[in-house]
């Protein structure tokens, strides 16, 4: 758990220009919000859902961000400014995953995920970039590596970027 956030709190040294030092990091909202969200999951995933919620409750009343205890997030996560921030329970963010405020990784239904028999939130790949306000509504995959604009909405699939050819294959 120490090693996760302290990731994160580097990913905030290392992706915002604004950002003098540790010290000031420690007091980025996104950061804190994304630390309170980790300690929630660690208690929604062992059943203490009541600790969980009170620990989410915390981090919207301090940061401005909503993000349920169920959703899974991966390393080094960076969400800048983060107010405004909403992420349902069965959203799952990949690695080095940049997340601008107002965007929502959210369902598009009333659907419990038992009612369904799927799931309700986005995945989102490894080295997303989502710009200002935008929605991935619904159990949409987002692919490695794509950027998606500011005020954009996502509502299906969207593949990978294709990665550059690297070596002597790529000069063929």
């Amino acid at each position: 758990m120490r090693r996760l956030i302290g990731e994160d709190l580097r990913a905030v040294l290392d992706r915002d220009p604004s950002c003098s030092g540790r010290l000031e990091a420690l007091l980025h909202a996104g950061w804190q919000g994304l630390a309170l969200h980790r300690l929630a999951h660690r208690h929604y995933a062992n059943g203490r859902r009541l600790r969980a919620a009170v620990l989410t409750r915390l981090a919207r009343l301090l940061t401005g961000m909503e993000i349920h205890a169920g959703a899974r997030i991966g390393r080094r996560a960076f969400i800048d400014h983060g107010f405004g921030v909403v992420i349902g329970e069965t959203a799952v963010v990949g690695d080095d995953v940049t997340l601008y405020h107002g965007v929502t990784l959210g369902s598009r239904g009333w659907l419990r995920d038992s009612d369904s028999g799927r799931r309700r939130h986005p995945v989102v790949g490894d080295g997303v970039l989502i710009g200002t306000g935008a929605s991935v509504l619904g159990p949409v995959t987002v692919g490695d590596g794509r950027s998606i604009a500011a005020h954009s909405l996502v509502l299906r699939d969207l593949p990978a970027t294709p990665r550059p050819k690297s070596g002597h294959a790529a000069r063929r």
